[in-house]
């Protein structure tokens, strides 16, 4: 179980680096139309908190005492989807593709915050 959370956790700050990275190269209007109710500032500090929260990811590996940031990351990138969601459904926008993605999004990150705190702790 603990190699399955640790494969996860890779993959989920893989995603979430690149992520961080595109959103540094294009706007949240560009991005989805929904979104553009995020003015710029705010989208570039999510790149850099998601790029902070792709590392609280995977430091763990490298320091036990670190455990605990990646349940805290995964429920930070989970709550951003969330949002995501939110804004996405305001703005009545009648295609629900982009829902579907970030709600798996959200619920690997729930299951990894969940594996962390509950299931097998570091």
């Amino acid at each position: 179980m603990n190699i399955l959370f640790w494969v996860l956790q890779v993959l989920l700050a893989l995603h979430t680096a690149v992520g961080a990275v595109w959103k540094f190269s294009h706007s949240a209007e560009q991005t989805m139309p929904s979104l553009k109710a995020i003015p710029n500032g705010v989208w570039m500090g999510m790149a850099v908190l998601e790029l902070l929260c792709a590392l609280a990811l995977i430091l763990p590996f490298f320091s036990k005492p670190l455990a605990g940031l990646a349940p805290i990351a995964a429920v930070i990138i989970a709550a951003e989807m969330l949002v995501f969601c939110g804004l996405h459904l305001a703005s009545g926008t009648a295609n629900y593709g982009p829902l579907g993605y970030w709600l798996v999004v959200a619920a690997l990150c729930a299951f990894i915050a969940y594996g962390r705190f509950v299931l097998k702790p570091f």
